[in-house]
């Protein structure tokens, strides 16, 4: 368990004796936040609040855990400040773990070009961990994939990129030019998981249904080794890969929605966070083929990349 993220979510809970507001001023819902209490009580070993239908109030050893767990916080914040202090500015940026590596580069590389004098550390992270990363301060910026909505974020400019059909080569379907939704009926769907991309997983999931496709089961993961088995299809953009086939799906109905975000409470001006959602723009639609909402491209020739499902390319 991480103590400190864990001491981090007491303290505004502690402030706020609310779940709900908490939950809102963290950027999480608050099933998990009652979770996460939960489980520093479990840690503790003592309850820290006091909970009713009306209201929450601390128990005895929440008053006392508050002032410890206040300093603890602080300090932990003051190391990370120092630490950044002595190796120079640093650009926290949260990326989907399906990005991919070619876009990545690309997005470091612009950056670097623009901002020699800060450094982009990206890590992979799912949308719904971004959104707790960049309440808590942990990241800077991500670039989260939609529908999301978070209290307290901003959101810089959203790109599509319309998704294909991942297949096996031998698989029947790579024979036809458009695949439609309804063709896939009764097979097994690789997607990323729930847990990290909650609502692009349940809208791709509607579009499905809507277009006469239960899979017969979901996997959730970011390897590709189901699809080039057979056992399984994904949906991504157009790519090219040893024993992988790429189909277009008639009308474009599954499309990956894409954007930054950062804290509101981030300056708008004079900041690499609001740079590198410029250069975000300009690399996705470079790198990746990506547009402006409402205004899909053709589809172009295939690219070598190294794909996952539900990969940005």
């Amino acid at each position: 368990m991480d103590l400190v993220r864990h001491l981090r979510y007491f303290t505004v809970v502690a402030e706020e004796l609310h779940f709900g507001n908490a939950a809102i001023r963290l950027g999480m819902a608050q099933p998990p936040l009652s979770q996460r209490i939960k489980r520093l009580e479990e840690e503790l070993g003592v309850r820290l609040f006091d909970r009713s239908a009306r209201q929450v109030r601390l128990t005895e050893a929440g008053r006392l855990l508050l002032g410890e767990a206040r300093e603890i916080v602080a300090r932990v914040d003051r190391l990370h400040e120092l630490a950044r202090q002595g190796q120079g500015a640093v650009l926290k940026v949260g990326v989907p773990p399906d990005l991919a590596a070619a876009v990545l580069a690309a997005l470091v590389a612009a950056f670097r070009e623009s901002n020699p004098d800060v450094r982009l550390a990206p890590a992979e992270i799912w949308t719904a961990d971004q959104v707790t990363a960049l309440a808590e301060g942990a990241i800077d910026v991500g670039l989260v994939r939609h529908p999301v909505t978070a209290p307290g974020l901003r959101f810089g400019q959203v790109l599509v990129q319309a998704q294909g059909v991942l297949l096996a080569s031998g698989d029947p379907l790579t024979g036809v030019g458009e695949v439609h939704l309804a063709d896939l009926a009764g097979r097994e769907l690789l997607m990323p998981p729930k847990e990290g991309e909650p609502g692009w997983h349940g809208e791709v999931l509607a579009e499905c249904r809507r277009h006469g496709f239960v899979p017969a089961q979901v996997h959730e993961g970011a390897g590709l080794g189901l699809v080039l088995a057979g056992a399984a299809v994904a949906f991504g953009p157009r790519m090219e890969l040893p024993g992988l086939a790429w189909r277009p799906l008639l009308g474009s109905p599954i499309t990956s929605r894409v954007s930054t975000a950062w804290r509101a409470v981030t300056a708008a001006t004079d900041h690499p966070v609001t740079d590198f959602a410029a250069v975000a723009v300009r690399t996705l639609k470079e790198s990746a083929g990506m547009t402006d909402e409402g205004a899909l491209p053709e589809i172009g020739p295939a690219r070598r990349v190294r794909g996952r499902p539900g990969m940005l390319a």
